[in-house]
């Protein structure tokens, strides 16, 4: 893999922003579709694979089907459905080799400013690189594939008495690979998709694991493996198992969420059932695994093969929860007056949204803010010329909505090369209602409303959380719809 900057790289016509899941799937379509594209990809880190790189946690997995999180170009071959993460890395890799994307990714590259110019019609990108310095690159197109939370950071309450507990306290996004915690006493912090991971994984080896939570999260059951997806491959050739199996796990997915959506206290009390049909009578369901919310205001939490519940029907793994009063030498002072004993606690505590990398933005000189703009089809910004974003599904697959945006991206600038334009830009329209960009309640969200975008009350400013309703406005809705603007260098159109 090349790290040296690209012979005369005065002038790229796509810049990819991060080397994870969107960009390297970005770079591929680029490559198939737009072949005589000058291309680079710039990554942070020193590794592909973003996410699942970065994350290296015990029982690290996706929450999705890797028949709809897997690209729709490469298809997934491994039995699990439910994908470990060093899985998906490997598949990652082995997109970005066989489809020649590989050699573009320049590594220690952290994006910190981009500066466009409209007389130029070009970007101006910063990067800080590994040594400190700072490099400088132009390019016609910016993609931004660098995901929606920082790297560096994540969300990390404080808690009284910290500095009194004897143990050791960890985040799973930093986690320190010298951890033993064998035969120790751990306490998870959290009940989102990161805590029911850990628990069942850490519970194999530890003495005891608790996932202490404030409140319920509603969580499922699903196979780690697709019995269809598997008859599939025995009938049918590769492509077609697999195309067949995504189709029908989108379609699942969609009448299930609009089901929830419909008739949230019938898909409640199902949820409920089937976590207490496996649980049994030794957990208390409606205090633990019954949310004060309707499914889909917040993620639902997906367990393979019930890991999780099969952990605490053994007695390995316990749920409490309580509020915290305060850590103690020797574990956690719970509001209800009972102390959780820990050698280990594990801040489970969510992730610190932030967009573009953190970089800085400006536009003709002047700064451009995310907030205040809106979101065009969910993947560009209004007033913000030539650039688009990978953001994906937060009840579906995040590739679903990844693998779109670069079709579109591609189709964009092959209409921008036949009709000799230079400049793309969605332009905000009167009377359009600003909304919220995601409508979800779940803390990370909320944490980060001053920095996301708006969405649109009509279209094309509306973010869909459906595959079918992207499918149609974005693969097959009109380019030159009168809301993206077209113009050649000079000005802004």
């Amino acid at each position: 893999m090349n790290s040296e900057p690209l012979p005369d790289a005065g002038m790229l016509d796509v810049l990819i922003v991060g080397a994870g899941l969107s960009g390297i799937g970005a770079a591929a379509a680029l490559r198939r579709n737009c072949p005589g594209k000058r291309v680079a990809i710039w990554e942070a880190r020193q590794a592909i694979g973003g996410t699942w790189d970065l994350f290296r946690y015990p029982g690290i997995r996706s929450d999705s089907d890797m028949y709809t999180l897997g690209y729709a170009s490469r298809p997934w071959t491994d039995p699990k459905a439910i994908a470990d993460g060093p899985s998906i890395r490997s598949y990652i890799h082995a997109t970005a080799h066989d489809s020649g994307v590989e050699q573009l990714v320049q590594f220690g590259r952290k994006v910190v400013h981009a500066s466009w110019s409209s007389a130029d019609a070009c970007w101006s990108v910063e990067a800080e690189l590994a040594d400190g310095t700072r490099s400088t690159t132009r390019t016609r197109f910016l993609y931004m594939c660098s995901g929606y939370y920082s790297y560096q950071e994540a969300h990390r309450p404080t808690f009284e008495g910290e500095q009194e507990f004897a143990g050791r306290i960890v985040l799973p996004q930093f986690w320190p690979e010298d951890l033993d915690y064998g035969g120790q006493r751990v306490v998870v912090i959290g009940s989102g998709a990161t805590a029911v991971t850990l628990v069942p994984a850490m519970a194999e080896r530890a003495a005891h694991v608790t996932m202490l939570q404030r409140s319920p999260t509603y969580v499922v059951t699903r196979p780690s493996q697709d019995a269809l997806a598997q008859r599939l491959r025995r009938w049918l050739p590769e492509r077609a198992a697999y195309a067949t199996t995504r189709w029908k796990n989108i379609l699942e997915s969609i009448v299930l969420f609009r089901l929830a959506r419909s008739k949230p206290r019938e898909i409640r009390r199902h949820i409920v059932r089937m976590a207490a049909a496996q649980l049994g009578p030794t957990v208390d369901v409606e205090k633990h695994f019954t949310p004060s919310y309707d499914p889909w205001d917040q993620r639902v939490c997906v367990v393979p093969d019930g890991d999780l519940f099969r952990a605490l029907r053994r007695g390995s793994a316990s749920v409490v929860t309580d509020q915290i009063e305060r850590f103690t030498p020797s574990g956690i002072l719970l509001a209800s007056g009972l102390e959780l004993a820990a050698d280990v606690i594990v801040l489970a505590t969510g992730l610190k949204l932030q967009l573009f990398g953190g970089m800085r933005i400006t536009v003709d000189g002047d700064a451009f803010q995310a907030s205040e703009a809106m979101a065009y089809k969910g993947m560009m910004l209004s007033d913000l010329p030539n650039m688009a974003m990978a953001f994906g599904y937060t009840n579906a697959s995040w590739t679903l909505k990844a693998d779109l945006t670069a079709g579109y991206v591609c189709r964009l600038l092959r209409h921008m090369d036949r009709h000799g334009i230079e400049i793309a830009v969605p332009r905000r329209e009167p009377g359009v209602q600003p909304e919220p960009f995601l409508n979800f309640t779940s803390g990370y969200v909320q944490r980060a409303k001053h920095l996301l975008p708006q969405q649109g009350s009509r279209k094309p400013w509306q973010v869909y959380q459906n595959y079918l309703q992207d499918l149609f406005t974005i693969r097959y809705g009109r380019l030159a719809d009168g809301v993206m603007r077209f113009g050649a260098k000079g000005a802004m159109p």
